[in-house]
């Protein structure tokens, strides 16, 4: 049940993702993207896909260690996916970095945004759709992420944990089902 509810956000974190990778391109090129301000609802997308990814992190992470967060939430991603999350991440950062040095003082422009401006925050829109749709398309494609564990007693463990806390059964010993 809970899959089928992921695949509505997924499309739509895909979306926003493809129309960023756009955006960027053309400011890359120095294309001027008209249509005033409709370039700023890949903002408020965001937070369409975000709050049921942050949601779902909240799900998938329920006792475990936070330094395993993304090994653990990107588990269901192939490789490819999993690399192309932390190029994406590195080209941000490097992103990021040049739109700071070569940004302006004034940040007040009429019409549409200039491409550098678009530059800067399509790379952060890039980034946020990305995560999103990898967390997303995880979850969908490994279910068990969504699934508290149990030991043989029925006490909830972790993933982590090689005996239950409370009972001390072995964590990996799943009861009957």
């Amino acid at each position: 049940m809970i899959n089928a509810a992921l695949v509505p956000f997924m499309l739509l974190a895909a979306l926003g993702f493809v129309l960023s990778v756009a955006a960027h391109v053309a400011s890359i090129a120095g294309v001027q993207i008209r249509g005033g301000q409709m370039i700023w609802l890949l903002h408020l997308g965001i937070f369409v896909v975000w709050l049921p990814t942050v949601l779902l992190v909240s799900r998938i992470m329920r006792g475990e260690r936070r330094q395993d967060m993304w090994k653990l939430t990107l588990s269901g991603c192939p490789a490819w996916m999993r690399l192309a999350a932390k190029v994406l991440l590195g080209y941000i950062i490097v992103n990021f970095v040049y739109f700071i040095s070569t940004a302006g003082r004034g940040g007040h422009y009429s019409g549409d945004a200039p491409p550098a401006v678009i530059r800067g925050f399509s790379g952060h829109w890039m980034l946020f759709y990305g995560v999103a749709f990898m967390t997303l398309y995880s979850a969908y494609r490994n279910p068990v992420l969504l699934r508290q564990r149990v030991c043989r007693n029925g006490h909830p463990v972790t993933r982590s944990d090689e005996f239950c806390p409370v009972c001390g059964e072995n964590a990996g010993a799943q009861p009957d089902s």
